[in-house]
C-alpha cells in the first residue's frame, strides 16, 4: 500500500506562485500515472492535472493550461504541481493521487480510476 502525502500549499495574493509536492513511501510511484485533485468549499472534486509514468504526456483542465505545470522526480517518488498566476477561483484543498492501473498511457480525469490519494494540502488564494 503506497501512502501519499502532499505539501507546499499556503495563502497567496491573486498573481504569486506555489509549488505542490506528493511524496510516496510504501511503493514506488514510477509505474503509475498520476493525477492532481482540488476540491473547493460545496465544490465537487474536479481533476486538476495527471502525468503518465513515463512522465511522457500530461494533461490539465482548461482552467489552469499555460498557469500549472505537473512534473514528476527522476526517481519518481515524488510528484509536483507547480502553480503560476494563481486566481482566487484556483482556492481549494489539493490532493495528489495515483492510479490503479500501472504502466498505462491514459491519464483519467474520474477520480474512480486512482486507487490511494493523499490528505490534502490547502491553497488559498486572496484578491
Amino acid at each position: 500500500q503506497v501512502q501519499l502525502v502532499e505539501s507546499g500549499g499556503g495563502l497567496v495574493q491573486a498573481g504569486g506562485s506555489l509549488r505542490l509536492s506528493c511524496a510516496a513511501s510504501g511503493r514506488t510511484l514510477s509505474r503509475y500515472t498520476m493525477g492532481w485533485f482540488r476540491q473547493a468549499p460545496g465544490k465537487e472534486r474536479e481533476f486538476v492535472a495527471g502525468i503518465t509514468w513515463t512522465g511522457g504526456l500530461a494533461v490539465y483542465t482548461d482552467s489552469v493550461k499555460g498557469r500549472f505545470t505537473i512534473a514528476r522526480d527522476n526517481g519518481k517518488t515524488t510528484l509536483y504541481l507547480q502553480m503560476n498566476s494563481l486566481q482566487p477561483e484556483d482556492t481549494a484543498l489539493y490532493y495528489c493521487a495515483k492510479m490503479s492501473t500501472p504502466f498505462t498511457t491514459v491519464i483519467p480525469t474520474k477520480g474512480n480510476a486512482y486507487d490511494s490519494w493523499g490528505q490534502g494540502t490547502q491553497v488559498t488564494v486572496s484578491s
